[in-house]
């Protein structure tokens, strides 16, 4: 598996490099086939904030991405916490395709994807850091391939990614859809005709 481990506003010491890494690599043998870790750290700056220490974590592999986000006095609890929740997405996976038999899926990379459309309609922050002014232009823009799914499979990588929709390719219609969580609850699906 290939490690990718970053801080923001903080120095990263090998210590907590190193028991990071461990520790996600004992999180992925639980489910075989994981390509890329990606491991972000940052250190909030905003005294109200009492938990500054902030971990995000993203596996890419088996056509999943599985993202989580944890913050915690040090640093090191917050890694303990965001592996415990990536380890509750792994076994959800892993069931998943246990159940539906799909062991050996062709791997989707939706990585581009997911972050794409999540960067384009997110908050509006721009990528130096700025708040964009309430005036609605666009700040971001990226392009991506959209590879094919059912509705359920994009349902299920909105669900990991923690967004409130996806944009796909519809692998039933061949036209581009998008799934959404809607305000009950539910999901929705839009599909391009």
């Amino acid at each position: 598996m290939e490690f990718t481990i970053r801080g923001r506003h903080m120095e990263v010491p090998e210590r907590l490099r190193s028991a990071a890494e461990d520790k996600v690599t004992r999180l992925a043998r639980h489910l075989e086939g994981w390509d890329e870790a990606e491991v972000h750290f940052l250190e909030e700056r905003n005294p109200r904030i009492s938990e500054k220490e902030v971990c995000e974590i993203t596996l890419r592999g088996h056509g999943q991405i599985l993202r989580a986000k944890a913050a915690a006095g040090d640093p090191f609890t917050a890694v303990d916490r965001v592996v415990d929740k990536l380890a509750h997405q792994v076994e959800k996976v892993k069931s998943r395709q246990s159940r539906k038999g799909h062991h050996k899926r062709q791997p989707v990379d939706s990585a581009d994807q997911a972050d794409g459309l999540a960067d384009v309609l997110a908050d509006g922050a721009s990528d130096d850091g700025e708040e964009a002014p309430g005036s609605g232009r666009i700040v971001k823009a990226k392009q991506f391939d959209l590879k094919p799914m059912t509705p359920e499979e994009a349902s299920m990588q909105m669900e990991m990614l923690g967004h409130t929709f996806y944009f796909f390719s519809n692998a039933d219609t061949g036209a581009a859809a998008v799934v959404y969580r809607r305000n009950d609850g539910d999901v929705g699906l839009i599909d391009a005709t």
